[in-house]
């Protein structure tokens, strides 16, 4: 049976004087992206990668600055869709970060969010991975719990550190099943 590596000393990543990878989706709360800058300023990070994965496309080939080629799943398919949402995201970016005072760099990437994640953190030798918490409403209890929590997969897959940031908290005495 093949070893998987496991977290160690030798594999930590130093944080001061590595970038961030930070996961992005469209119209995704400022916080997540602020959060990030304020941990890459604290650290002396040289830049943040901030990364969406569409699900909708598929892994063509992975090139060594973290970026993807990639292909929509299903073939009849308008290819151009994901030119609309990467200028979104821009845009969204831009005017979030306009004065974080941290350089950041956009890569879109295809499949899995949590492995497209992996990838990118790897290829850029990120000290940490950031990501928000699920979107608040029902349809996204319920993804989450079909699909299971980007963040749960990154802590559980890879060995850097996985900084996930709150987007919507629920009371205690509130809790219950995770579909109510």
């Amino acid at each position: 049976m093949r070893q998987v590596p496991q977290p160690a000393v030798s594999r930590m990543v130093d944080m001061a004087g590595h970038p961030g990878v930070v996961g992005v989706v469209p119209g995704q709360p400022d916080l997540v992206v602020l959060t990030a800058a304020s941990w890459a300023r604290a650290v002396g990070a040289p830049a943040l990668y901030l990364a969406y994965a569409d699900t909708s496309r598929y892994v063509v080939e992975e090139l060594d600055d973290g970026s993807v080629r990639h292909a929509p799943i299903d073939p009849d398919t308008a290819d151009d869709r994901w030119r609309d949402i990467d200028a979104e995201l821009r845009e969204q970016l831009t005017a979030a970060l306009a004065d974080a005072g941290v350089p950041w760099h956009l890569r879109y990437l295809a499949g899995r969010p949590d492995r497209a994640l992996t990838h990118l953190a790897r290829a850029v030798d990120a000290a940490v991975i950031v990501v928000g918490t699920r979107a608040p409403g029902g349809a996204a209890r319920m993804r989450e719990f079909l699909e299971g929590s980007v963040a749960v997969h990154l802590a559980h897959h890879q060995h850097r550190p996985v900084l996930t940031v709150p987007l919507s908290v629920v009371d205690w005495k509130d809790i219950g099943a995770p579909w109510r």
